[in-house]
């Protein structure tokens, strides 16, 4: 299958059977092609990303921690994608638009992948949000009124939970994982418009076993769920702009409602 012309946004594409070849094999003055994904070699860097952002997640000063996590995930995301071609970046999904290719960036193209993006995370927050917030409550036992507080920057949270936190997360765990992952093993099952396979659980799974290690309580592993979501995104969008996107709303619908119900400041 050819992969998209340039200013289409990016789909999940398989890569060209050229593009099993190794580094060693990329001709001068062009970018190397990734070698073939095996399932042992996408886990292994699961594995070493897992306990690199572990490491730094104890051993930043606090203040700095969560930004260095997301430089680790966006280090291997780099390493394991970015630093190749821009068929191997648009078959990951990594394109959004063209931002992460080694391309000149057309207006047209990004704008189209935006909205793209911003309709489907849209529908999907639509979907979701109202259940979330009566679950929230009872959980909770939030009786008092819901009462609006923006944080004391809205700006800088908004961009820490699009930037720091989401971009890196979906960009490794969605764009190299699951996509590496989806082409060691078939995708069998076929969910309102999206393929999914063991690619898909596993990717969340790693997800949810990662944010227990960086904080050690079990309610942490309840992520497992949302990134069936963003797994879901990503499948049916062919790239993660829209998980991008639902991922960092659902942050702050979170931490709107903590404030909302006075659970945190």
């Amino acid at each position: 299958m050819q992969p998209p012309t340039p200013i289409e946004p990016s789909r999940d594409v398989p890569p060209r059977a050229s593009d099993a070849t190794a580094d060693a094999g990329a001709p001068p003055g062009e970018r190397p092609r990734p070698p073939k994904p095996t399932a042992t070699r996408a886990l292994l860097a699961a594995a070493i990303t897992t306990a690199a952002v572990t490491a730094v997640s104890y051993a930043a000063p606090s203040t700095y921690a969560g930004t260095l996590v997301g430089l680790t995930f966006l280090a291997a995301t780099y390493l394991l994608v970015l630093r190749y071609d821009e068929a191997t970046i648009r078959a990951y999904g990594l394109s959004l638009g063209g931002l992460l290719e080694p391309v000149p960036l057309s207006a047209r193209r990004l704008a189209r992948a935006a909205l793209h993006a911003v309709a489907w995370a849209a529908l999907a927050a639509a979907v979701t949000f109202p259940p979330f917030w009566l679950g929230y409550r009872l959980y909770w036992g939030a009786d008092a009124p819901f009462v609006p507080r923006l944080p004391p920057e809205p700006a800088d949270e908004i961009a820490a939970q699009l930037l720091v936190v989401a971009l890196p997360e979906e960009a490794f765990f969605r764009g190299y994982l699951q996509s590496a992952l989806d082409r060691v093993f078939p995708r069998r099952l076929r969910v309102l418009g999206a393929a999914l396979g063991r690619g898909w659980l596993l990717a969340s799974a790693i997800f949810a076993i990662g944010h227990v290690l960086t904080i050690r309580h079990p309610a942490r592993l309840a992520v497992f769920f949302p990134a069936l979501l963003f797994g879901w995104l990503r499948a049916r969008t062919g790239g993660i702009g829209a998980p991008l996107l639902f991922h960092a709303a659902c942050n702050l619908f979170s931490l709107t409602l903590a404030r909302g119900y006075g659970l945190s400041p």
